[in-house]
């Protein structure tokens, strides 16, 4: 009989003790810690199929051929925005975001137009893998979306060893794991979603995908901050990390590139939930303006998502307190940064707020990740404490410093512009080369350039 010892794994990271810890020593994450049961005859090299063997070879990189069809194409525009062109055949992407966010629905809708490409004049195969639903179950979402291919096929197997047996019998192009924290490996006695379960199976899928040169796509689960579950090595082996934004509650959603091998990072598709599936955004700067006419506490920024422009706008809401401590909310901006601007505005502008909450947010339900809006939300918030509203065809760009100054930002020229095919007539931007100066002189913008927070206040709060 084998004897058998068990570890202790953190779930947040990957860390392994041989005794329970409260605390994770490598993350510094509370009660993360889960028992896993190994046997002492169970080598670390674990068994595969003979199959998954590589057949390696030595050739020089301009003996390599790249195939014409290196890159299929999904149908859905913002999807080849973010990916760069299209599915890089052999690869392998992990898709994450929220419950209800439209993972499923996105990657569903997808096959209907994989389905239809020719690959050797036959149509490409795609295996869904829905370890977390029934046939049935998908069929129906498949029913809602319009989706009835002829080479989609599904199976419910949870277990990667028979997944890889159904793959040596039916030879699909595409394969599709929803999701690979329901997957298991029966070489590993934890239970499926551990840490040790989720990194073997991902590099079974991967060494899977390079050998048969299968495009796969894997669906990810995240924790309740937002950060992909599962240890941070999973990220290192896939070649693309795409992640779901939005709420669940609202109808956009933004698919962002977090990681490519084969393309540019940060690059962002819009989508809107309907009931019929997502539907593309191709112009999501008008869909996030819905800017109230004359109304204090509203700015609006052009910020920079990949290589699109984004228009957004801020609100904030200023309201004296009784208690002690005065309340900060930020939604769609970091914290932080929230209250180093309102450390400026105290410092640099002399605003008294240790007696007011500030509420802070971003409509539509986007993330700011760039710095680009600190004019925009400083005014929104002097806006709102004197109830004096910002003209609704001004559009606000700048970085504020630590000491009260208005730092350029890039790519100035593309910002004004977008915001000038949108109807913007008047700009408050940081100051700028003269050789810059002279080409956004030609947009048609009445542009006011400041060196200083107090300067964008006198120009942007102006009295009626």
């Amino acid at each position: 009989m084998a004897k058998t010892k068990s570890k202790w794994v953190c779930q947040n990271c990957g860390y392994e003790t041989v005794s329970y810890l409260g605390r994770c020593p490598e993350c510094s994450q509370f009660g993360t810690f889960v028992e896993e049961i190994t046997s002492q005859n169970i080598k670390n090299d674990l068994k595969k199929p003979s199959n998954m063997v590589f057949e390696t070879s030595i050739s020089t990189i301009k003996d390599i051929k790249l195939d014409e069809k290196v890159r299929f194409q999904t149908g859905i525009d913002e999807l080849d925005r973010v990916l760069g062109g299209g599915f890089v055949q052999g690869s392998l992407l992990l898709l994450a975001g929220d419950p209800g966010i439209g993972k499923s629905t996105l990657v569903l809708q997808t096959t209907k137009n994989l389905c239809e490409l020719k690959n050797d004049n036959n149509n490409l195969k795609v295996l869904y893998v829905c370890a977390e639903e029934s046939p049935l179950q998908v069929k129906l979402r498949a029913q809602r979306l319009g989706v009835d291919a002829d080479t989609l096929y599904l199976t419910n197997q949870t277990c990667i060893d028979e997944v890889i047996l159904q793959i040596e019998t039916l030879k699909p192009d595409f394969l599709i794991v929803d999701s690979i924290q329901s997957v298991f490996c029966s070489d590993i006695a934890s239970s499926s979603g551990s840490v040790s379960q989720i990194r073997e199976c991902t590099n079974v899928l991967m060494r899977l995908a390079k050998q048969k040169n299968i495009t796969t796509i894997i669906i990810g689960h995240v924790t309740k901050e937002g950060n992909i579950a599962g240890p941070k090595v999973l990220e290192h082996m896939v070649d693309c990390v795409i992640n779901f934004e939005g709420d669940k509650y609202k109808q956009y959603r933004i698919l962002r590139c977090i990681k490519n091998r084969f393309g540019a990072i940060s690059e962002v598709g819009v989508f809107r939930m309907e009931d019929d599936g997502l539907i593309e955004v191709n112009s999501p700067s008008q869909m996030l303006l819905e800017q109230p006419q004359d109304a204090s506490g509203s700015a609006v920024v052009a910020t920079l998502e990949g290589s699109r422009i984004f228009l957004h706008e801020i609100q904030a809401l200023v309201g004296s307190t009784n208690y002690t401590n005065p309340r900060r909310v930020a939604v769609g901006i970091e914290y932080n940064r929230l209250l180093q601007v309102l450390a400026v505005l105290e410092k640099k502008v002399g605003l008294n707020l240790s007696k007011q909450d500030v509420y802070v947010n971003v409509v539509g339900g986007i993330d700011i990740v760039e710095p680009s809006y600190d004019l925009a939300l400083c005014l929104a918030i002097i806006s709102s404490i004197r109830d004096i509203p910002i003209d609704n065809t001004t559009i606000i760009i700048g970085e504020v410093g630590l000491l009260g100054e208005i730092r350029y930002v890039d790519n100035i020229e593309r910002r004004l512009k977008e915001a000038k095919k949108l109807g913007f007539k008047k700009a408050i931007i940081p100051n700028v080369s003269d050789k810059i100066s002279k080409k956004i002189s030609d947009i048609g913008l009445e542009i006011k350039q400041v060196s200083k927070v107090t300067d964008a206040i006198i120009y942007g709060l102006k009295q009626k």
